[in-house]
């Protein structure tokens, strides 16, 4: 069974392509659990509702214009859209894009980072509709 290593990601939020400057990518896909358990049942009964996605980005921090802080600094307190994909090629079956539709992001740390470290910023984009595209 074929294996992947992350080391071409594609990561694209609102539009703009950021893959060069991220290290870390995380997708969490998740419906809201909402108990049915009706009475006579022996057991919790479940039924799936809102989806509840969250994505973490990291990336490495780039003032100059059309790089991540121009990007990310007016998307704070907004929704957007991400696209995500395991490799840079094109999508199919074995590569599939992941978009999440108004994904909100609440806060971002323009400045991070200690004496003689990389400038990193760490996004959490929260809530949405993910879709999953094949081709």
């Amino acid at each position: 069974m074929p294996k992947i290593v992350l080391t071409d990601a594609s990561i694209t939020i609102n539009a703009v392509a950021l893959s060069d400057h991220a290290n870390s990518v995380t997708l969490t896909y998740e419906k809201d659990q909402i108990e049915v358990t009706a009475f006579g049942s022996t057991g919790h009964e479940y039924d799936a509702g809102l989806q509840n996605n969250s994505c973490e980005i990291s990336l490495m921090q780039d003032f100059a214009a059309s790089s991540v802080e121009a990007t990310i600094y007016p998307l704070v307190g907004t929704r957007t859209t991400v696209v995500l994909k395991p490799t840079s090629g094109a999508v199919s079956a074995t590569n599939p894009s992941y978009t999440i539709t108004n994904a909100y992001l609440a806060s971002h740390t323009p400045i991070m980072g200690g004496v003689g470290e990389l400038a990193m910023t760490t996004l959490t984009f929260t809530g949405g509709t993910l879709a999953k595209a094949t081709a």
